[in-house]
């Protein structure tokens, strides 16, 4: 009687940090979230992509957006103003996860979010007044003095040791009203709308308010403190007699 041999179909085995169907792999095993995130900000570091270079990037866009502006193509403007913020916010978090971020480039990233801002709504200054829209332009001076004064109240708390990131116009807000604005703009080619009027006054509104939130939040925590401190200088003192 013939015996017969069976074989057995051995799994085949896969190279470590090769990719199947069923997603990234390591080490012949499904990689966990936490693994992919190590191994993404490994191939970071070894890139020559620095944190610096995304905030220049970022700039350039930003006087891109302004030349734009002055040349009345406001939707090209909101599109190279919204890419070049986004660049503002990636910079921040490529250098957290690469690793590369220093101190100089800390300063350096919210130096240049300051003068962006600054120079596209120097521009549409620049626009209204060809138009002799004079309360436009003062409305823009007030945005830009009060997107100043958001960011000095922030560092100027967080000098005092009072952390201050309360408001409606923080940064991010304040990026999505000027773009409405610029995107909706008149002649803009998106409908029969004129809003970048309109974004402006709300955008000096909400910075003048938040500016005032800041003022009062750290008038607030410094009187606590100072009563904190009092009731415990205050205080009875101890082995006294009843």
């Amino acid at each position: 009687m013939a015996l017969r041999r069976e074989t057995r179909e051995r799994p085949r085995r896969t190279p470590p940090g090769a990719t199947r169907a069923g997603g990234w792999r390591e080490n012949g095993r499904a990689g966990s979230a936490a693994e992919l995130r190590e191994n993404v900000r490994e191939r970071l570091i070894e890139s020559r992509l620095t944190p610096n270079s995304i905030s220049l990037t970022g700039l350039t866009l930003n006087v891109a957006a302004a030349v734009l502006v002055t040349q009345r193509l406001f939707f090209l403007a909101g599109l190279a103003f919204i890419a070049g913020s986004l660049m503002d916010t990636l910079d921040g978090r490529y250098s957290r996860m690469s690793g590369k971020g220093s101190l100089f480039g800390a300063f350096l990233d919210s130096t240049l979010d300051r003068m962006e801002e600054g120079i596209v709504l120097t521009a549409v200054a620049a626009y209204f007044a060809s138009r002799n829209e004079q309360l436009a332009v003062a409305a823009v001076v007030v945005a830009v003095v009060g997107s100043l004064m958001v960011s000095y109240t922030r560092a100027r708390a967080e000098a005092l040791g009072v952390e201050c990131k309360i408001g409606l116009a923080t940064r991010p807000v304040r990026v999505v009203v000027l773009s409405i604005g610029l995107v909706f703009a008149k002649g803009a080619g998106l409908g029969d709308f004129e809003l970048l009027a309109a974004s402006v006054y709300v955008l000096a509104g909400l910075t003048v308010f938040t500016v005032g939130q800041r003022i009062w939040h750290v008038r607030k925590t410094l009187a606590d403190r100072e009563s904190a401190r009092a009731g415990v200088t205050d205080g009875p003192a101890q082995g006294t007699s009843t």
